[in-house]
C-alpha cells in the first residue's frame, strides 16, 4: 500500500489530525513526530515540509481548536439573544460541550504548555474566543452601576476560570474526582452564586 499522505491532498491537515488522536490518547508530550507521521501514512521526513517540530504541530492543533471554540462560543452567545443573561450562561455551557466534543483540541489548547502567542494566527483565534465571553460579560454587566461594575475582562475571566475548573475536575473523568452533581449543575450553580453576588439575579427565596 502506498503512503496515504501523498494521495489525500492535504498532508498538513492529516498530520494535525494524527497529532490530535495521539494527544488525546497519550497527552501532548506522549508522542513523537515520527509517530504522527506513521499515523498520517507518510515518512517522518515529510513532516518537516510542514512543521519544524512537535511544538509547531501542537500549536497548529491548538489554533484549530481555538477557531472551533470561538465558533461554538459565538453560536451559544447568539442563541441566547436577546437576553444578556441567557447568552452569558450559554457561553459557560458551551465551554463544557467543547471540552467533551473536542478533547484533543482542548488538551492542545490548555495542557500542552504552548503559548497562545507562539504564532500570530494562534494568538488571533485565542483572542477571538476571549472576546466573545467578554462581550457577553459586558452586555450583562450593563445592569451594574458604573462605579461598582467590574471590568468585562475580569468578569469573563472569573467565569472562564470557573468553567475550566469544572471541566478539569469533573467533566473529563479525572480519577478520584467523581462528583454527585452533573458538571452542568455545578457550573450553573457556581455562575448563579457569582451573579447574585454582583446583584445581577435575584437571591433564592
Amino acid at each position: 500500500m502506498g503512503k496515504r499522505g501523498y494521495h489525500h491532498g492535504n498532508l498538513r491537515q492529516a498530520l494535525v489530525e494524527a497529532a490530535l488522536r495521539l494527544i488525546e490518547a497519550r497527552g501532548p508530550t506522549g508522542f513523537t513526530l515520527s509517530e504522527a507521521a506513521k499515523q498520517a501514512g507518510v515518512t517522518p521526513a515529510a513532516v518537516y515540509r510542514h512543521f519544524a517540530g512537535r511544538d509547531d504541530l501542537i500549536a497548529e492543533a491548538s489554533r484549530q481548536g481555538y477557531a472551533i471554540f470561538a465558533d461554538v462560543m459565538q453560536y451559544a452567545f447568539e442563541k441566547g439573544q436577546p437576553s444578556a443573561l441567557a447568552s452569558f450562561e450559554a457561553t459557560g455551557r458551551a465551554y463544557l460541550a467543547f471540552a467533551r466534543q473536542y478533547p484533543g483540541h482542548y488538551i492542545a489548547m490548555f495542557e500542552s504548555g504552548i503559548s497562545v502567542n507562539r504564532t500570530p494566527e494562534l494568538a488571533h483565534e485565542a483572542s477571538r474566543a476571549r472576546a466573545i465571553l467578554e462581550r457577553a460579560a459586558e452586555a450583562l454587566s450593563q445592569h451594574i452601576p458604573p462605579g461598582k461594575r467590574p471590568p468585562a475582562a475580569m468578569f469573563s475571566a472569573h467565569i472562564w476560570a470557573m468553567s475550566h475548573g469544572v471541566v478539569e475536575l469533573f467533566a473529563r473523568n479525572s480519577p478520584g474526582t467523581a462528583s454527585p452533581f452533573a458538571p452542568e449543575e455545578l457550573l450553573e450553580s457556581g455562575i448563579g452564586i457569582y451573579l447574585r453576588g454582583l446583584g445581577l439575579i435575584a437571591p433564592d427565596e
